[in-house]
């Protein structure tokens, strides 16, 4: 087949007008199949499941003592004990033996006095029934052990077990396919070189299938090509009830998945109002379920999430689940389309009585904005945007208890914060010194990483929170002293050893964010030197974070940015020094008595913490972890 024309057209319909339409055009019929009890766990139950025998099916002993006739104990105090003889008037039992007529009670051994020559004595009437389990006690033959519909757990088993089944109905598990496509994509590590990517969405469907209860299949990857991908369309169709096509779902030249499904079958869906995922294709060949997947990761996942996993449920006779929503206030504002409902994934905590949502990366290949998160905020597509400190509805990706004893820190960028973060529970938002500051006004946060140089007095962040809260008592928990400087490239081409070095022909300069203390700290240089800051190439890209700045050097993009000393050191730059400042945590004073502060002082001060730091380089710690006052 030639080259294929360019397409444009992709649908903008309704998340859940697709899912409506697309599932009453399949009509999913579940199958069930009959399996040991053994093998049950996970599994769900097609039927209800009766006991076929009572447990336990006999009188049993519950305790290890003597078994008794009661009438004939009746009397037996510590003044009138009564004396009973072995083999007339009682006999030994251990817990689970059988109790037969004409005995009806048990005394615990240790309300028994041995007298010797098969003799006890007792100082207390057994009552009828006694310390015995009668028959039936846990389960009565007939009796319904599990519903239909019932996920099995291992404590199901054990009562399925103990009502005498062996064999049990359930739902046939779907056997899901996946289809890796694209020509770029590989397997195998030792391929790996510019221009190609490691399949890792396959990996994940295979996981989430199984999780959700599927049997996934996964095969080889097929390069970009009509016919290759035709073929292994079909033999997906054949072996599979549901197949996955990941990536070529768009409308590129190489995307030619919606071409093989039309021709196979039927496009129900091509494109949803969805951001990610929007080149969403929901189609049917051989009346299955043949889906269409955007290549990038968080789309990948999110589509996934959306419209397979509710699919697999059908065919394991689960209705879909309805997600865990929370309200949650935005910490900063956040962007979205009219066209599409948005799902941003965010970082969770409480700050006093309010769940706070922090962004994380939006990016539709960001995957760690998936790993890193604790929620995925949705914005409806009836909203062009949220402002910082509006309300919004989170679906939970982890346990709200977990979530409670988190550390909400939003403010500036620093490697040690994910060192803090593995160390306990924290939520980090990227936002700037400046944007910590405003954070912590609106009370979005307990902590705020600051480094924000005074141009007046040249003194690090006391001079700003003075400024910003004046009448509130605030404190500082010193932090690390950190080596700002220029990262560039190995060798230094450029020579770059000084901010006049800027302006040079062919530098291209890679900035901070507006806020961001190392922002601030560049203009306090360039304007104590009298550097145009127009003159600079580049000055106006903006990065979030060191590491983000440091790879735009390391791949080209730029020549050098301001940066730290580890940042450059974790991606082989070489590093110019410019000078050490302060990087510290600003708080509440009253916060100083919470219980998450106090751990984050223990690992701040920790051993454990500075050795981890001071292996990454270009820090000191001198006075960290002293606690300031600021009036």
């Amino acid at each position: 087949m030639g080259k294929r024309q360019r397409s444009t057209y992709i649908d903008n319909i309704d998340i859940d007008l697709a899912k409506k339409t697309y599932y009453r055009k399949l009509n999913i019929e579940p199958q069930w199949e009959e399996i040991e009890v053994e093998a049950a766990l996970g599994r769900v139950t097609y039927r209800a499941i009766h006991a076929k025998v009572s447990s336990p099916n006999y009188n049993a002993a519950a305790m290890d003592g003597i078994v008794v006739e009661s009438v004939k104990t009746w009397g037996a105090t510590e003044l009138n004990p009564k004396v009973l003889e072995e083999g007339k008037s009682f006999r030994y039992v251990n817990t689970g033996n059988v109790v037969e007529d004409p005995y009806d009670a048990v005394i615990m051994i240790e309300d028994v006095i041995d007298m010797g020559e098969g003799k006890v004595q007792i100082l207390k009437a057994a009552h009828p029934w006694q310390h015995i389990r009668p028959i039936g006690e846990d389960i009565v033959a007939t009796e319904m052990i599990v519903p239909s519909g019932h996920k099995i757990r291992p404590i199901d088993m054990g009562a399925l077990i103990s009502g005498g089944i062996d064999k049990l109905k359930v739902y046939k598990r779907p056997r899901v396919g996946i289809i890796p496509t694209g020509t770029e994509i590989i397997d195998n590590f030792g391929e790996l070189e510019t221009g190609k990517i490691m399949d890792s969405n396959s990996r994940v469907f295979e996981a989430l299938i199984l999780e959700n209860g599927g049997t996934p299949r996964r095969y080889d990857t097929v390069e970009d090509d009509h016919e290759l991908i035709k073929r292994a369309v079909l033999k997906g169709v054949m072996e599979n009830d549901i197949l996955i096509i990941g990536a070529g779902s768009s409308a590129g030249t190489k995307d030619y998945t919606v071409d093989v499904i039309e021709e196979l079958g039927e496009v129900v869906i091509h494109g949803v109002a969805m951001k990610p995922g929007k080149p969403t294709i929901l189609g049917i060949i051989d009346k299955k379920p043949v889906i269409g997947i955007p290549g990038y990761p968080v789309s990948a996942y999110l589509v996934f999430e959306t419209f397979v996993k509710p699919l697999i449920l059908q065919f394991i006779g689960l209705d879909e689940e309805t997600s865990s929503f929370v309200k949650a206030t935005t910490s900063k504002k956040i962007t979205s389309s009219l066209k599409s409902r948005e799902l941003i994934r965010v970082n969770l905590g409480y700050v006093e009585d309010r769940l706070i949502a922090t962004p994380l990366s939006s990016g539709a290949g960001v995957t760690m904005s998936l790993v890193k998160a604790d929620g995925i905020a949705v914005i409806p597509q009836s909203l062009e945007g949220i402002e910082a400190g509006d309300t919004v509805d989170v679906r939970l990706l982890k346990p709200m208890d977990r979530i409670k004893d988190t550390l909400v820190s939003i403010g500036s960028h620093d490697l040690i914060m994910d060192i803090i973060g593995d160390m306990m529970s924290l939520s980090s938002g990227h936002v700037g010194s400046m944007g910590g500051i405003l954070a912590m006004k609106r009370g979005e946060c307990h902590i705020a990483p600051i480094h924000l140089l005074d141009m007046e007095t040249g003194e690090y962040n006391i001079p700003y929170v003075k400024r910003y809260f004046p009448g509130q008592r605030m404190a500082i928990i010193k932090g690390v002293k950190r080596q700002q400087g220029f990262m560039v490239k190995k060798g230094n081409r450029q020579d770059i050893q000084s901010l006049s070095d800027l302006t040079k022909d062919g530098v291209v300069y890679v900035n901070r964010q507006r806020g961001a203390g190392t922002r601030i700290l560049l203009d306090y240089y360039l304007n104590r030197d009298g550097i145009d800051s127009s003159q600079i190439e580049g000055y106006d890209r903006e990065m979030t974070t060191h590491m983000a700045v440091a790879m735009a050097v390391k791949t080209g993009s730029a020549t050098t940015g301001l940066g730290i000393y580890s940042a450059a050191k974790a991606l082989e730059l070489d590093f110019i020094d410019i000078a050490y400042e302060e990087y510290d945590f600003l708080l509440p004073y009253k916060m100083l008595e919470d219980k998450r502060i106090k751990e984050f002082l223990d690992v701040l001060k920790s051993n454990e913490f500075i050795e981890r730091v001071a292996s990454l380089g270009g820090y000191e710690f001198e006075d960290i972890g002293e606690v300031i006052a600021i009036d």
